[in-house]
């Protein structure tokens, strides 16, 4: 194995580590040393990679939201538009134990955000980042007949807008939101702007 090869599997490791244990226990609580231990690294190598746990924090979140949207983008030149938009609505939402663990890290970025100014900017970036993601779909879906034309970057904040505030009420449990009745109200926004069957598609 190349001695880059060793280094990107070492980063991956550290950061997967970084992830589960900041969704764990919450940044705030968390030391480089928990990190080393979960990733089967020693500290001095930890540090080697990421000095500050603020630039690990950061690695970490971008890192979750790459893995996600690697995920997602199986097939999507050619399974239909409305197809690939639902799986977009779907892991924008806390629907298993990966996207949970996902929310948990999104929601210690809200929180840090609100007291200091570059994680404020970073988020601000990655909320562009899942908007221009999902007004991607949806300009697809236009350019290939299957939606009918509308705003696209009204429509886009709107599915972010819905997916942030129904995927809290999921991660609180709250009993009168479910999975399937919070998807079916994204979609049925959605659904009506762009000209589709108000039935969610399957694959």
């Amino acid at each position: 194995m190349s001695t880059k090869v060793r280094t990107a599997d070492t980063r991956e490791r550290i950061l997967t580590a970084a992830c589960e244990v900041i969704a764990e226990i919450g940044f705030e609580k968390i030391r480089m040393r928990m990190v080393a231990e979960r990733a089967g690294v020693s500290t001095a190598l930890l540090h080697y990679h990421f000095d500050t746990r603020e630039k690990l924090f950061t690695e970490a979140m971008t890192h979750s939201f790459a893995n996600t949207a690697v995920d997602l983008e199986r097939d999507a030149e050619t399974a239909p538009a409305a197809l690939v938009l639902v799986r977009i609505l779907r892991s924008l939402l806390p629907t298993g134990p990966e996207l949970q663990q996902d929310w948990r890290l999104w929601q210690e970025l809200w929180a840090r955000a609100l007291r200091d100014e570059t994680t404020r900017a970073f988020a601000v970036d990655l909320y562009a980042q899942l908007h221009a993601w999902v007004a991607g779909a949806v300009r697809r879906g236009i350019a290939s007949g299957e939606f009918t034309p509308t705003d696209v970057d009204d429509l886009s904040t709107l599915v972010l807008s819905l997916s942030d505030g129904y995927g809290i009420r999921l991660m609180l449990r709250d009993p009168t939101v479910t999975l399937d009745s919070a998807l079916t109200a994204i979609w049925r926004q959605a659904s009506a702007a762009l000209g589709l069957p108000a039935a969610l598609p399957t694959e």
